[in-house]
């Protein structure tokens, strides 16, 4: 485990642990706190300061999971699989699809195995709408409306995310805006062009204010708002087809359950609150009229059992380099589209 801070104490070595086949060997930061914490934790995980440390002196490794800020996740998954170790690369896999595509060629030249952990295709709402549009209830879909919203009008010191400008991999349109990109590709299909417009409303070195439009081959419209700066926060998603709509509210509970401590094994893990809803709408009726659907469970849990069963060759790895790369690339797009102030067309994205 490279990088203890939230992504790696709070998603990735909890997960891993609760996984069977699994246990975390080691575990690298540099932050003498967080490195106590994980001696607590982990007794059996050899702690070290330094990645360099963990390359000369690797131990049992089979797997290297990469979670560290976004500017060092290529150059230390390529040194991972030059090391002869499968990866998993928070999301993004890159700072830019060049990035992404680089390591993919040099996993498959080696034989490893890359994922990326785009964690979102696990939460609960978003699997009920997989579910939905499976089952085609909803009719042919006009728009999908998908929200990661926060009100946070200060910016936090010492937050690499907020103080590192884009090219650096600051910013929310690379942060969370893989994971709604990531979504809407896998609910929608094949993107054909971008529209967005980025706002430094709190004037830090990165965007903390994005709205990207893509349209996509089937006809459909993916509508996407991250942003740090809303006081009033809107359905997380709203899904708009020609028979009725599908819209979700509140958060799925698992990133806030592992913030607490609990795990995957314990009662009620990935099963939300009151607030945390969805609700089917017809004829016009407004949110609160509508038919409530109840929400399956989340299950983050499933990223690394998928991985552990690829990495013994029993199956694909829970998400694959290309996935990673369609989202880099609609970034990308979606980036020049907020400097020419113009649509941007979207050609020759790596295949889902």
């Amino acid at each position: 485990m490279v990088g203890y801070g939230l992504a790696g104490e709070v998603f990735h070595c909890p997960l891993i642990a609760a996984t069977p086949g699994l246990e975390v060997s080691a575990i690298v930061t540099g932050d003498s706190d967080r490195a106590s914490r994980a001696k607590l934790r982990y007794p059996k995980a050899n702690v070290v300061a330094t990645f360099e440390e963990l390359l000369l002196d690797p131990g049992a490794i089979d797997l290297l999971v990469v979670a560290t800020p976004n500017h060092l996740h290529y150059p230390q998954a390529r040194a991972g699989l030059e090391r002869g170790w499968h990866v998993v690369v928070d999301k993004p896999l890159g700072l830019t699809a060049a990035e992404g595509i680089a390591l993919d060629a040099a996993a498959r030249a080696a034989g490893l195995l890359l994922s990326v952990f785009h964690n979102r295709r696990f939460d609960g709402d978003f699997l009920l709408l997989r579910t939905i549009l499976g089952n085609g209830r909803l009719g042919p879909i006009r728009v999908l409306e998908s929200r990661f919203e926060r009100w946070r009008p200060e910016l936090r010191p010492g937050s690499w995310r907020e103080d590192l400008p884009p090219e650096r991999g600051g910013g929310l349109l690379l942060d969370l805006g893989s994971h709604l990109i990531d979504q809407a590709l896998l609910l929608l299909g094949e993107p054909e062009s971008t529209y967005c417009q980025l706002g430094r409303r709190r004037g830090g070195a990165a965007e903390d204010d994005c709205l990207v439009a893509i349209h996509f081959a089937g006809g459909a419209l993916g509508l996407l708002h991250i942003s740090a700066v809303a006081a009033s926060l809107g359905p997380r998603f709203r899904l708009l087809g020609m028979g009725g709509a599908v819209e979700t509210w509140g958060l799925d509970p698992q990133e806030e359950q592992l913030r607490l401590g609990q795990v995957p094994k314990d009662p009620g893990f990935g099963l939300g609150g009151a607030r945390y809803r969805a609700e089917w709408l017809q004829d016009g009726r407004s949110s609160g009229d509508g038919d409530q659907l109840p929400l399956p469970e989340g299950r983050y849990l499933d990223f690394y059992l998928q991985m552990e069963r690829a990495i013994q060759g029993r199956g694909p790895v829970p998400v694959a380099a290309s996935a990673g790369i369609r989202s880099l690339q609609v970034i990308e797009a979606a980036r020049r589209s907020a400097q020419l102030g113009e649509v941007v067309t979207l050609e020759g994205l790596a295949s889902p």
